[in-house]
């Protein structure tokens, strides 16, 4: 829904979507294109990223999609250098890519194999690297542009069962940092999400559940657990979100950079 101008926020921005076929980056991807931007979707399965491309295309959305690999700098530089040749430019970049909490998550730490406890933290720390720097080789000659992550609470709280996921978590907020320490002054701002387990998503109930058989509870027990954590006593959804993505990626935060937007409920308080 455009703004109260009947214009919307994101109005002839071009925005790039990584791991468009997940939930989180589909969500931020019809957000982005209802408030006017022209979204290029982005992912490894070709099958699912035209699922989400033609939802947003039947609902009057600009959209394009590909098949590129986040991990994979020679994939996304590419893609990208065809974007601002077709678009004349990039704006936002979203990195919203995940990997299987299985053989990950739900596990103690002293019994937990290297190479599990090592794969989201160098997977997550070399894709966001990847899309960030692919992005800001066309955002910082036009001194402007937005490079955009999300995280869960993991990335701040300390939790157990958790793995190396909030070790990677963790090196993608102090990457955010770094990131707007070096290009905000060039006019890229860079943006982290953060919320809590968002219930509606597959990947909650594939983490929620390896928890609760670990904890030998069941998993509406752990969930109510989880969620009672929080000050209002809810989860994140998508749609709270996506409208905060939006506003973050307009120039309406022109000011904010280098920060994590708390959109956890009060489960962490700063």
């Amino acid at each position: 829904m455009a703004g109260s101008t009947g214009v919307g926020l994101l109005e002839n921005k071009n925005v790039v979507v990584y791991g468009a076929g997940g939930a989180v980056g589909s969500a931020v991807a019809h957000g982005f294109a209802r408030e006017g931007a022209r979204v290029f979707l982005t992912g490894r399965n070709r099958d699912v990223v035209d699922t989400v491309g033609k939802e947003i295309s039947a609902a009057g959305g600009a959209v394009e999609s590909a098949v590129v690999d986040a991990l994979d700098e020679a994939s996304v530089a590419e893609h990208l250098d065809a974007v601002v040749a077709d678009a004349g430019g990039v704006d936002v970049s979203f990195n919203a890519i995940g990997i299987s909490p299985r053989g990950l998550q739900g596990i103690p730490l002293a019994e937990l194999a290297v190479e599990n406890f090592m794969r989201p933290v160098t997977t997550y720390a070399q894709a966001h690297f990847v899309t960030a720097k692919s992005a800001a080789r066309h955002m910082i000659p036009r001194g402007s542009g937005v490079i955009m992550m999300h995280t869960p609470e993991p990335a701040r709280v300390s939790l157990p069962l958790v793995g190396g996921m909030s070790v990677g978590w963790a090196a993608m907020e102090a990457l955010n940092r770094a990131l707007s320490a070096e290009w905000a002054q060039h006019g890229v701002r860079s943006i982290c999400l953060r919320t809590t387990g968002m219930v509606e998503t597959p990947a909650i109930d594939v983490v929620y559940g390896l928890h609760a058989d670990a904890l030998g509870i069941p998993v509406d027990q752990f969930t109510a657990a989880a969620v009672a954590m929080t000050h209002r006593k809810r989860p994140t959804t998508l749609a709270e979100l996506t409208a905060v993505a939006v506003f973050l990626a307009s120039g309406r935060a022109a000011a904010m950079t280098g920060t994590v937007a708390n959109l956890t409920g009060g489960l962490i308080v700063d």
